[in-house]
């Protein structure tokens, strides 16, 4: 029998408590259009599909806000766009494959991601993170991470 507390345990039990919290928040009724959700999910997925198919930081800097944050529970807290370059884009873009959203529950001009990770040699991770999107862009990223270590440098550090 798997331990009720085990680190996938808490996991799965924290994504459904996120998207219970998205979808109580949706259920709310605070105001939003049916065009700016839409705008806001077709924005994180091109965010997503730069992942697959882009080397280089231009088309990643051009989607993201001048005052774009990133946090994470790896010491990023609210990180600006160019910490973001060095310390996260550059050390795992040409470990990732690609990033497969699984589910993606958006309202207004934020949405949750819950996606799988692929790296060019064939490990997986997966992660949760709540987008907010303002003017077509990415304005942050809040990265909340599916296990130890649950990124491209990370997961290919590890001992197979």
């Amino acid at each position: 029998m798997a331990d009720p507390l085990s680190r996938r345990s808490l996991f799965e039990i924290g994504t459904v408590g996120l998207a219970g919290v998205a979808l109580a928040r949706a259920a709310s009724g605070v105001p939003s259009s049916d065009s700016m959700t839409s705008e806001t999910e077709a924005v994180i997925r091109s965010w997503f599909k730069l992942w697959g198919e882009s080397r280089t930081w231009g088309p990643f800097g051009a989607l993201m806000t001048d005052d774009f944050t990133f946090s994470s529970p790896n010491g990023d807290d609210h990180i600006s766009k160019a910490v973001f370059k060095s310390r996260c884009w550059e050390p795992n873009i040409n470990l990732t494959q690609g990033l497969d959203i699984e589910v993606m529950i958006a309202k207004g001009d934020q949405a949750f991601i819950k996606y799988l990770g692929r790296t060019t040699t064939g490990k997986t991770f997966r992660n949760v993170e709540l987008h907010r999107v303002r003017n077509r862009q990415i304005a942050s990223i809040e990265c909340f991470f599916g296990g130890n270590m649950s990124f491209p440098a990370g997961v290919e550090s590890q001992k197979s």
